[in-house]
């Protein structure tokens, strides 16, 4: 759960108390590796993938997905890296072969303030960056978030996304599923299902999982 989040919670302003550790470090880095591999299954390769990253939390999430990919796809150049560093990645999107030296596969970001079914009802943050570095027509988008709760973050992602192409799919991965849909939506690729009460909180890094609640401060 990033500061974003946390300003978005019940007290507002408050800070987490974390009661318990769910996922270690290792434990993190394997839920990374087996979502990589059924992303790599599912879309036959790496050649026509795009990840974003949700704001704020999906970010770290999206681009350590996208270097476990690389990785495994024997990859030189790291692909989680911030889409202006990585340069546009459209003509090696676009051309490269599957697999081949210099492929990078793109990064990018996206933030869904403005599309929000819950303005005017929780406190209105300042927009993070929106950064979408390829075409997304045709390609095969897989939306990466750290925590999945409500489905109303994901809805406004997918709202979000038709301003910027026409996909032809939209996947999605997460860290954790916590439960408690109000949508109809549901992640392609899990690192872990996590039982929670509503009241609970989640927060996720590279390092842990983290169950807990906001305190006031």
């Amino acid at each position: 759960m990033a500061e974003r989040e946390r300003r978005m919670t019940r007290p507002y302003g408050g800070v987490f108390v974390a009661r318990a550790e769910v996922m270690n470090a290792e434990e993190v880095g394997r839920a990374l590796r087996r979502m990589a591999h059924e992303i790599l299954e599912h879309n036959g390769g790496i050649h026509n993938l795009v990840l974003i990253g949700l704001q704020t939390g999906g970010v770290t999430v999206a681009g350590a997905l996208a270097g476990v990919l690389a990785e495994i796809e024997g990859l030189e150049d790291h692909a989680g890296e911030a889409p202006d560093e990585a340069g546009s990645g459209e003509e090696q999107h676009d051309d490269a072969d599957d697999g081949a030296p210099g492929h990078v596969i793109p990064v990018g970001t996206l933030d869904v303030a403005l599309y929000r079914d819950d303005i005017g009802i929780r406190p209105v943050l300042p927009e993070e960056v929106t950064d979408i570095p390829v075409d997304l027509d045709g390609a095969d988008v897989v939306l990466v978030d750290d925590v999945l709760f409500t489905g109303r973050t994901i809805r406004a992602a997918l709202d979000a996304l038709v301003d910027f192409g026409r996909p032809r799919t939209i996947q999605l991965a997460v860290m954790v599923d916590r439960g408690h849909r109000e949508l109809p939506i549901r992640p392609d690729y899990t690192g872990k299902n996590l039982p929670t009460r509503r009241d609970e909180l989640v927060n996720v890094t590279l390092d842990s999982v983290q169950i807990g609640e906001m305190a006031k401060q």
